[in-house]
């Protein structure tokens, strides 16, 4: 929306710029806006020392970004550590920020921590629920800074024209089946060497599906994630008349499909964030985003394979 009252500036960073995960800034353009600058933070790495080195990078790349620009006010969204880079940059600048979605916690992850870091830079709070508001205020924020306006996903699922289903099969490939479930799996952050034995238990238990269409997307740069990315191109090349994987759907695609699939798995907080609103299911593995709030369409369980076959099993009963 055009407002006469700002000038929008867009930083692009982080996986946004990179070909290992689509090249996503081009998206941002596509969609008619002006990046206004790059920050290349992204090492090609997914070893710890590689995410503290690119948090480095990155607030070395907004520190110019903000000297360039000379911006009033900075909007960040959430709680990853290229965030985190943009934060401690805009802070030692001096220049107040706005941030969506604070107050949340995930006790997996170690964006929780970046999350309430953010919140303790910040100005102004935009969060998405009342227990969020309270926590952002716990954290001693002014009340008179924190205001709630809801899941900003929801907002722009409504305003989104989704595709149908048959220009959505002509523009992905995408071929859908009997039955369809879309797959998001990332690096579980504060737990060691866990990602590959939990991830193939998954695996394991979407191989005995039948009559199931698989929809993979691929990981986010945290620690980790290049082993799963190697284990779906291995699974999807085994399994290529039943699955498909994406380095990135876009927004438009991604959405597009959530009205065509029966639930997503994984643990992702999209299956907390936008998947309830198209009023599928959502099979949330492990403790990635433990501590979020949940629609009743989110089934909990543990990464072991009897604990995944009894959720997907619910996800297709008829009280579901």
């Amino acid at each position: 929306q055009v407002s006469s009252n700002f000038e929008l500036q867009i930083v692009a960073t982080g996986m946004h710029l990179s070909s290992e995960f689509g090249m996503t800034y081009q998206e941002i353009e596509k969609d008619g806006f002006t990046i206004n600058d790059k920050v290349e933070m992204l090492l090609s790495s997914d070893t710890s020392s590689a995410i503290s080195k690119s948090t480095g990078l990155g607030m070395i790349g907004f520190s110019d970004a903000f000297n360039k620009l000379n911006p009033d006010l900075i909007i960040v969204l959430g709680d990853r550590y290229e965030i985190l880079s943009a934060s401690i940059a805009a802070m030692f600048a001096r220049i107040p920020i706005a941030h969506i979605h604070g107050g949340e916690t995930t006790q997996g992850a170690f964006d929780e921590a970046i999350r309430h870091s953010i919140t303790k830079m910040a100005w102004w709070h935009f969060v998405a629920a009342d227990e969020y508001e309270k926590r952002v205020i716990q954290l001693g924020e002014d009340p008179k800074r924190v205001f709630n306006v809801g899941g900003l996903g929801v907002d722009s699922i409504k305003k989104t024209k989704l595709l149908s289903i048959k220009q959505l099969k002509k523009k992905t490939g995408i071929k859908f089946g009997k039955k369809n479930l879309l797959i998001t799996y990332h690096p579980v952050t504060l737990e060691k060497q866990t990602s590959k034995k939990n991830f193939q238990i998954l695996l394991n238990v979407l191989n005995e599906l039948k009559d199931t269409y698989l929809i993979f997307t691929m990981p986010n740069a945290d620690s980790d994630n290049k082993v799963i990315k190697k284990m779906i191109n291995e699974f999807v090349t085994n399994n290529s008349k039943s699955s498909i994987s994406f380095t990135s759907m876009g927004s438009l695609n991604y959405l597009s499909t959530l009205q065509f699939v029966d639930g997503v798995v994984g643990n992702s907080s999209s299956g907390l964030a936008e998947a309830p609103t198209f009023k599928i299911g959502t099979i949330n593995i492990g403790d990635r985003q433990a501590g979020r709030i949940k629609a009743e369409s989110v089934i909990d369980c543990n990464p072991e394979q009897k604990t995944i076959k009894n959720p997907i099993k619910k996800l297709y009963s008829k009280e579901f």
